[in-house]
């Protein structure tokens, strides 16, 4: 037996809460507005594995269902959270936030980490104090502010609180004044966000999975894509991961120098941003073929097959309920971390 299996033999009742694409389309919502969001086969396959390593898993949905839950006297030994949130530039801290204050322990990055990472600008601006290569960039509120970007062109622009690819087509690639314009106004009208602007990467592109937490975080493995010719965009665009079947050639980058340099800035990143268990760090190389950091998801996707950490997982050689199991491991060593009456003490 294997010594993630020894670490979860306690039997846990594990909640998890999700938000599930399918439920905020019969809302009314559309592709693009739940394009972060969950499938019922992801949910599914999760529920499995954790059932599988020997807990009892229990579906609590999204994260109102566990407000009203928590709020009702419902308690889990941990909960296995991938709530993405709705509203806000902070939505995915909300059901962190909300465990916190009962003192329930979970899965993944606390709140404050949360928040800062799905601002792309906040989380630069962290890594970049690091000593973390990223392109320089610029942040437009409104309007009046396209006229002070002072970068080089080309830019590449695009929402700076979303996932997913959303906001990023074909004219994401900025090479002049007056289309860097037109792109922010429809962002800005679009989104109500800000707008992250930046240098544009002309290299390879590469996203690596990390595991664990703090000292004991390690690099899984890096994934490398290519985009077919006739893709809709020549960049990661919402429309080419959404047709990711047709358009995108994903294999495990070429061991190496540059796959070294490339996981040691994604550690580095992954560090200094204190995530937690599990995520994966966004990569490309700069017109000097140098490594740097796009952004970073605390919150990666987990289907089996279609999400990137658990195709890094297949890549390296680990089944999915093991990586499962390894997330489910480093959530257990904050135990010590819970007040005392929420550890049972």
């Amino acid at each position: 037996m294997t010594r993630t299996h020894e670490r979860t033999r306690e039997h846990l009742a594990v909640g998890l809460v999700y938000d599930l694409r399918d439920e905020y389309l019969a809302q009314g919502y559309s592709e693009e507005q739940v394009a972060e969001f969950d499938s019922a086969a992801t949910i599914e396959a999760l529920e499995q594995a954790l059932r599988k390593l020997g807990h009892r898993p229990e579906r609590i949905g999204n994260g109102l269902t566990l407000a009203a839950q928590l709020a009702g006297g419902r308690r889990w030994d941990l909960v296995f959270n991938i709530s993405e949130g709705l509203w806000g530039r902070s939505r995915e801290a909300q059901v962190p936030a909300l465990l916190e204050m009962y003192g329930v322990l979970y899965t993944f990055s606390d709140p404050l980490i949360c928040a800062l990472t799905l601002d792309k600008a906040m989380a630069k601006r962290i890594v970049q104090s690091a000593g973390v290569r990223t392109p320089r960039f610029a942040v437009v509120s409104s309007l009046a502010e396209v006229e002070s970007v002072d970068l080089a062109f080309p830019m590449f622009a695009k929402p700076i609180a979303e996932g997913t690819g959303k906001g990023v087509d074909h004219r994401s690639r900025i090479d002049g004044p007056t289309q860097l314009r037109q792109v922010c106004r429809d962002l800005l009208e679009r989104f109500r966000e800000p707008v992250l602007v930046e240098e544009y990467l002309p290299g390879r592109e590469f996203t690596t999975a990390i595991l664990g937490t703090g000292p004991a975080a390690e690099v899984l493995g890096t994934m490398e894509f290519t985009i077919a010719a006739g893709a809709p965009a020549a960049d990661y665009s919402y429309e080419v991961k959404e047709q990711c079947a047709s358009y995108v050639q994903y294999f495990e980058m070429p061991r190496g120098a540059l796959r070294d340099e490339v996981e040691a800035l994604s550690l580095a990143a992954y560090r200094a941003l204190e995530c937690r268990d599990t995520g994966r760090v966004d990569v490309r190389l700069d017109a000097q073929g140098q490594p740097c950091f796009i952004e970073i998801n605390p919150l990666p996707g987990l289907h089996p097959t279609h999400s990137d950490l658990p195709m890094i997982a297949t890549q390296q050689g680990m089944a999915y309920e093991d990586l499962i199991g390894r997330i489910v491991v480093s959530a257990l060593s904050r135990r010590g971390d819970l007040p005392c009456h929420a550890a049972r003490c």
